[in-house]
């Protein structure tokens, strides 16, 4: 086995293990989510609570996206055609705007929430 074909094996895992990771954690916060919701649901119905189980999702599926594009670049790093690479700039494109539009969205419902509690702060005698 050649140098070669031994970093591209050795490659070839890492995505696996790096992608993987991507999507356990993305399951794990959809499932923390849900668990969270169906708590909030039961114990209050205040949708300042449903904002929180919002922000939570939003950073499990922020870091799990970054995890997917490390692995789609990785991927790309063992001899790369010019299809590979015109893939992963579609692939890096699509996975940053999402991140950049959940990032956006968790920095706006954290604002709302803050004047929120300041809000509810300053109404107390």
């Amino acid at each position: 086995m050649s140098v070669e074909e031994r970093v591209s094996d050795a490659v070839n895992v890492l995505v696996t293990i790096v992608e993987a990771g991507g999507a356990i954690i993305i399951g794990v916060g959809a499932a923390y989510a849900f668990g969270k919701l169906l708590w909030l649901t039961v114990r209050d119905r205040d949708t300042a609570s449903f904002v929180l189980v919002r922000l939570d999702l939003g950073r499990f599926l922020t870091l799990g996206l970054e995890f997917q594009l490390a692995g789609d670049i990785l991927r790309t790093a063992i001899s790369p055609s010019f299809s590979d690479i015109g893939q992963l700039a579609a692939i890096a494109a699509i996975r940053t705007a999402l991140n950049w539009t959940l990032r956006r969205e968790i920095d706006e419902e954290r604002r709302q929430v803050a004047a929120g509690q300041r809000d509810d702060r300053s109404a107390r005698p």
